[in-house]
């Protein structure tokens, strides 16, 4: 992976244990999909959140950014009286895993959200009692306000979402892909004025993120640091995977994650 110079934003209060940095590496090969699927390294990815039904019903993905706190998309919906944060997860049709299964205080969604236009597609979740770190649980860093993320830079985003946008298959493992940014400019080739400067685009090239895949982090590396820059937001309705993805741009909504921690 490319190295990137991101100045790293996250407070771990009461922890040893640092953000971005999984116990278990992963590994990434030249052609992993989601669409068309590559399973992870068990536990390689150890901030991936699963949001569930209390059925146990996967329907978006998360990231954890700190003992108490989620990132997902907006549009995900998450209604604390309804939905679980599951952490620890990889092989869904596995009892043997070490899940923590956690409720939800309060679901945050950024206030100018916009459900036609899916810009500022962002909501934080507060978990009722803290994650417990392990080996398989631990937290991702926020992108700061001011990084720099070149076009072409190799990204990665994980989730259990559609193998393909035909049919409604979705792996059991945990699936990875590796996806180069794209420019707002070359982005809005595709979509026009639909992208605003609060998303981020990726893919385009081979592979996709698909539906069951949103609120989930898009990561890129900065040495052995791994950082979120990104939740899956949208993208063609058929996961085309030579039209590039929609991200919303955590960058841009770092300082208010900040705020929403710090009075929560």
């Amino acid at each position: 992976m490319l190295l990137l110079s991101l100045t790293l934003c996250l407070v771990l209060l009461g922890s040893s244990w640092g953000c971005g940095v999984p116990a278990i590496k992963p590994l990434l090969s030249s052609s992993q999909r989601i669409v068309n699927g590559e399973s992870a390294v068990p536990g390689s990815w150890p901030w991936q959140v699963s949001l569930q039904e209390k059925s146990g019903f996967h329907f978006c993905g998360g990231s954890l950014i700190s003992q108490s706190w989620v990132v997902t998309a907006a549009h995900c919906n998450v209604s604390p009286g309804r939905h679980v944060v599951v952490l620890g997860e990889y092989d869904r049709s596995s009892s043997a895993e070490s899940l923590q299964v956690l409720s939800i205080s309060k679901a945050i969604t950024h206030p100018f959200w916009n459900p036609n236009t899916l810009n500022n597609d962002l909501t934080l979740l507060k978990l009722a009692s803290p994650a417990q770190y392990t080996k398989r649980i631990s937290p991702v860093c926020v992108a700061s306000s001011n990084e720099a993320l070149p076009a072409g830079l190799k990204c990665v985003t994980t989730g259990w979402g559609r193998l393909s946008g035909v049919g409604n298959t979705t792996p059991t493992r945990l699936q990875q892909v590796a996806l180069p940014l794209v420019t707002v400019n070359q982005c809005r080739q595709y979509w026009g004025s639909r992208i605003t400067d609060s998303m981020i685009c990726a893919g385009g090239a081979g592979a996709s993120s698909c539906q069951g895949d949103s609120g989930g982090p898009l990561v890129c590396q900065k040495g052995n640091t791994w950082v979120l820059v990104g939740v899956v937001s949208w993208g063609t309705s058929n996961c085309n995977v030579r039209q590039p993805a929609i991200y919303t741009r955590v960058s841009k909504f770092s300082n208010w994650i900040n705020q929403v921690v710090a009075s929560n």
